[in-house]
C-alpha cells in the first residue's frame, strides 16, 4: 500500500497547526466545572425536548419539536438514555423511567428490526440499567425493582435468536420480533453488524445462566475471522450463507469498526483469551496494511492495494481503542489529524477525501456522532494532557452555537454550511453527551459512578456501562471459590414465535430453528478455558457481586496460597495488549470503555443506519 509522501506532508501541516493552536488555551479546573454543568444543561435541554414532544416514540425531531419512530416504536430514546441519567445522579428520572418501561415496555409486536441496532441499543440500554438498579454499590438501587428490565432483555434477545440459523453462523442482518425472519431478508450483513453482539449477549448469559446467548455471538465472531484474509483483514460486507465476501474493502470506518472494539472489550470484560488472540492479530493488520500515520486507508483485504483514502467520521472512535490496548503514541497522532478536520469544519463530516483534502461529495452532514469525542476522553484519562480539555471545549462550542435548536439538537446536512437537519438519534444523548461531561467531570474532581463506583466499567459501542462484577467477570473463578456445582446447562434455543413453528401456507417466514443449527457451524465448539459454566447456585448477594456483610474470618496460610493465585489470575486480564515501542509513554492504571457502503464512490449513508463500530 502506497500513499504519496506529498499527501502524507500535507495531511500533517495542519494537525500541528492546530494542535499548537490549542494548547495556547488552557482550560482551567475551574472552568471545567463551568463545562461539565454546561454539559449537564445540554443534555436536560435534549431530554426533556424529548420526553415534552416525542415520547414514547423512538426519537425527537427537534426542529418541529414532534416524534417519529425509527427503530421499533417502543422509547428508544428513553431507553438508550437510562444509563446517562444514572451517571449523572439523577434518582428521580432513572426510577420512574425504569419503572414506566418495566410495565409498559413489550416486544412482541409485528416490526423487522435491525440485529445490530437493536443490540447495541435497546438491549445493551435495558442491561446497563438493569445493572445499576439492582445493585446496592451503584448508589442508585431502585427498592421496588424486580428485574424487569433483565426479563424485558432476555425477551428480546430470543426474539433476534432466528437470526443467527446461518451455515456460518453469522447472523441475518434484521429479524421480525413476532414471526422471525422473512424468506426475502437480505443474506448480507456488514462485519460489524455480525460481530459487535459478544458484550451484550455474553452478559445476557451470565445475568440468566443460560449460555446461548454468548454461544450464538461467539459462533458469529468466529464465522467472521474463519474468512479473513492470509494478511489477517476482514471485509466490510458478507454472504451469511455462502461465507463469501461481497465487499472487500478492508478499514477501520463504516461496516467494520466495531468488530475491531468488541474483540479487545470482550477480553477486557469476561478475560476469554480467544478475543484477545483474534484482537491482537487483527489490530496487527490494521497497523501494518491500514496505518498511513497518521491516518487510515481503505485497502483491499486480499491484495492490501489502496482503495479509498478516506477519513470516514466513524474512524474516530480508533484512538481510544488504541488507549484501552495501551498504543498510546498512535493514538495521540492520530487523534490530532482527525480533530484537525472538526477544527476546519466545526464538526466531522461524514466522509473527508484526502486526496483533494475536501468534504467527500455525498458524506457532508454530521449526524451528532460521538467517536471523535469518545477518543478525546479516554486519551484525556490516559495522558491528562490539557490540550484533550481544549479540544472538548472547541467542540462543545461547535455544538452549541451550530447544532441546539428549539427542543434539542439538530443533525447538521451540510457542514460547510452548518446547516441543520430535523433529527436527533438517540445516541447523543447515549454517548455524545456522556462522554463530553465525563471529560469535564474528570478534569473538575470526578464524583460519578465510573471514576468513584465499586467497579470498573467497560464502555459498550453505544456507550453503555457495562460493570465488570464478579457475576459477569468471574463466572468460573466464583464455582472455584466456594466448590459449588455449575450446571452446564445444554444450549436451549427459545423463540416467541409460534406462527413461524407451523407450516405457513405462504412460506413468507422462515420459523425459528431449535438449537441444531449450531452444529452445523465448524466454529461452534468452545475452547474449554473460555467455556461458559454459569452461575453456580446458591451463590449469595455478596459473593455474586464481590462484596461482604459478614465479619472477616482470616483464611489458613493454605487457603491464603490459594486466594493469591485467584488473585494473580484475575488481574492477568488487565495487562497491557500492545507492545509499546516507547516505554516512556504508558498508560498509568487501566480502567475498562453502515450497511450501505458503496466500494469506490461512497455516498451519504442513512444516520439512522449506524451500522459502525
Amino acid at each position: 500500500m502506497d500513499v504519496p509522501k506529498l499527501l502524507v506532508l500535507i495531511l500533517v501541516i495542519p494537525c500541528d497547526f492546530f494542535m499548537r493552536k490549542s494548547l495556547a488555551d488552557g482550560v482551567t479546573p475551574h472552568e471545567a466545572k463551568q463545562l461539565r454543568d454546561e454539559v449537564r444543561e445540554m443534555f436536560y435541554h435534549a431530554f426533556n425536548g424529548y420526553m415534552d414532544n416525542a415520547f414514547p416514540r423512538d426519537e425527537l425531531r427537534p426542529l418541529s419539536c414532534g416524534g417519529e419512530d425509527t427503530l421499533g416504536g417502543y422509547a428508544l430514546t428513553l431507553i438508550d438514555s437510562l444509563d446517562t441519567l444514572a451517571l449523572l445522579g439523577d434518582r428521580e428520572r432513572f426510577t420512574t423511567s425504569v419503572e414506566w418501561i418495566g410495565k409498559n415496555l413489550r416486544f412482541d409486536i409485528n416490526k423487522t428490526v435491525s440485529i445490530f441496532e437493536t443490540t447495541i441499543r435497546i438491549l445493551g440500554g435495558l442491561i446497563s440499567a438493569h445493572l445499576i438498579a439492582s445493585d446496592h454499590n451503584t448508589g442508585m438501587r431502585i427498592p421496588s425493582y424486580d428485574d424487569e428490565l433483565l426479563h424485558l432483555a432476555e425477551d428480546l434477545a430470543r426474539r433476534m435468536l432466528p437470526a443467527f440459523d446461518t451455515p456460518t453462523g453469522i447472523p441475518f442482518g434484521s429479524v421480525n420480533l413476532l414471526h422471525g425472519v422473512d424468506e426475502n431478508e437480505s443474506k448480507i450483513t456488514s462485519t460489524a453488524g455480525g460481530g459487535t453482539l459478544t458484550l451484550e449477549f455474553g452478559i445476557l448469559s451470565r445475568l440468566t445462566n443460560d449460555p446461548i446467548f454468548e454461544q450464538v455471538a461467539k459462533n458469529a465472531v468466529r464465522g467472521l475471522w474463519a474468512r479473513r484474509s492470509k494478511i489477517n483483514l476482514v471485509g466490510a460486507h458478507i454472504d451469511v450463507f455462502s461465507g463469501d465476501w461481497t465487499q472487500k474493502d478492508a478499514g477501520i470506518g463504516t461496516s467494520i469498526d466495531s468488530f475491531y472494539e468488541y474483540l479487545l472489550k470482550a477480553y477486557l470484560l469476561f478475560g476469554d483469551e480467544e478475543y484477545l488472540f483474534i484482537f491482537q492479530e487483527a489490530y496487527k493488520a490494521a497497523m501494518n496494511y491500514l496505518f498511513s500515520d497518521p491516518w487510515y486507508v481503505e485497502v483491499n483485504m486480499n491484495s492490501a492495494a489502496l482503495v479509498w483514502p478516506l477519513f470516514n467520521s466513524l474512524q474516530a472512535f480508533w484512538p481510544g481503542l488504541q488507549v484501552l490496548a495501551g498504543d498510546i503514541e498512535p493514538a495521540i497522532r492520530t487523534h490530532a489529524a482527525f480533530f484537525s478536520v472538526w477544527r476546519r469544519y466545526g464538526f466531522t463530516p461524514e466522509g473527508f477525501n484526502l486526496a483533494t483534502l475536501s468534504v467527500q461529495q455525498g458524506q457532508k452532514s454530521y449526524p451528532l456522532r460521538p467517536e471523535l469525542i469518545e477518543s478525546t476522553y479516554w486519551l484525556y484519562k490516559a495522558t491528562r494532557d490539557p490540550r484533550y480539555l481544549d479540544a472538548g471545549r472547541d467542540m462543545l462550542a461547535s455544538l452549541q452555537y451550530g447544532a441546539r435548536c428549539t427542543c434539542g439538537y439538530c443533525h447538521i446536512s451540510d457542514v460547510e454550511f452548518h446547516k441543520q437537519e430535523d433529527h436527533m438519534e438517540s445516541f447523543f444523548l447515549a454517548e455524545t453527551v456522556k462522554y463530553l461531561w465525563l471529560l469535564f467531570d474528570l478534569a473538575a474532581g470526578p464524583d460519578n459512578l465510573v471514576e468513584n463506583g465499586p467497579y470498573k466499567y467497560i464502555f459498550s459501542t453505544e456507550g453503555h456501562l457495562l460493570p465488570a462484577t464478579p457475576q459477569i467477570s468471574l463466572v468460573c473463578e466464583h464455582c472455584s471459590y466456594f466448590g459449588a456445582y455449575c450446571r452446564n446447562s445444554n444450549l436451549r434455543l427459545k423463540t416467541h414465535s409460534p406462527e413461524s413453528a407451523e407450516t405457513n401456507s405462504s412460506g413468507s417466514q422462515t420459523g425459528p430453528a431449535d438449537s441444531s443449527f449450531l452444529s452445523r457451524s465448524s466454529y461452534q465448539s468452545t475452547p474449554p478455558f473460555s467455556g461458559l459454566k454459569g452461575l453456580c447456585p446458591g451463590l449469595t448477594y455478596g459473593q455474586r457481586f464481590g462484596i461482604s456483610f459478614m465479619s472477616p474470618v482470616y483464611p489458613s496460610s493454605e487457603d491464603e496460597h490459594s486466594s493469591q493465585r485467584e488473585t494473580t489470575e484475575v488481574q492477568s486480564h488487565s495487562v497491557v495488549l500492545i507492545s509499546n515501542p516507547n516505554p516512556e509513554v504508558s498508560l498509568s492504571g487501566s480502567h475498562n470503555d453502515h450497511e450501505n457502503d458503496p466500494a469506490h464512490a461512497p455516498q451519504e449513508e442513512s444516520p439512522s443506519s449506524k451500522q459502525r463500530r
